[in-house]
């Protein structure tokens, strides 16, 4: 699969925001990833659809919404409405997850299902026809600039080997602590699709610069860590 990148609005220069969006085109970036939070499900509140809004007229890039919200599904149409291209949810706060991810599919967004660092690929292996990604967390979910959980990497490669099993083409979108000194490693356990955050955003001179170094990252993957 092609290797995206997908750069995380929540750690832009919201001083900034329009000029950096305008960069982060430029610069190729695959997607831009809104990690939308409630308070609730995780200890922190960002935004939400009105966001998405205001900035679906100023980009072509994807909108990727990452939902940490509590029973998602009321919020689900706003952000479709307001933009979103692809919606992923977390198992842990839907009730009814196949429901959930059929309402996805049902507004025409492409379905994504989100796991915590301690939940289980179990929770998702009778869901995978219901999905066209799956987003492995390697921080806890609800702040950046966190370090990254090693057993994601395993967490990751199992994932890879559970869809190859199922016959199915999902992608596995890794969020959390990503650098180009990770990254290589994730690819080579099956991942394809990266939330960059603090590491892109804070981490060099430019983003133009940023994606650069991180699609240099790829070309020279490592074997996944046992």
């Amino acid at each position: 699969m092609k290797i995206k990148l997908a750069p995380s609005i929540m750690c832009a220069d919201f001083l900034r925001l329009g000029e950096q969006l305008k960069e982060l085109e430029a610069a190729r970036a695959d997607l831009l990833h809104f990690d939308i939070m409630d308070g609730h499900f995780v200890p922190n509140l960002t935004f939400g659809p009105l966001l998405l809004e205001k900035l679906r007229p100023a980009t072509k890039l994807p909108f990727d919404a990452h939902l940490m919200v509590e029973e998602p599904d009321w919020l689900i149409p706003e952000m479709v409405k307001a933009g979103a291209d692809l919606v992923s949810v977390h198992v842990e706060a839907c009730r009814h997850l196949q429901r959930t991810l059929a309402l996805i599919r049902s507004l025409g967004a492409k379905v994504g299902a989100a796991l915590n660092p301690a939940t289980p690929l179990e929770a998702i292996r009778y869901v995978l026809e219901d999905v066209d990604y799956v987003v492995v967390m390697s921080v806890n979910p609800g702040f950046a600039g966190q370090e990254f959980i090693p057993a994601a990497r395993k967490k990751v490669q199992d994932l890879a080997e559970m869809i190859r099993a199922e016959g199915r083409e999902i992608e596995i979108q890794v969020d959390g602590s990503i650098r180009s000194y990770n990254l290589p490693e994730l690819v080579a356990a099956g991942a394809s699709n990266f939330v960059l955050g603090s590491g892109l955003f804070q981490g060099y001179p430019s983003l133009k610069e940023g994606l650069e170094a991180f699609r240099r990252a790829v070309l020279a993957p490592k074997r996944p860590r046992s």
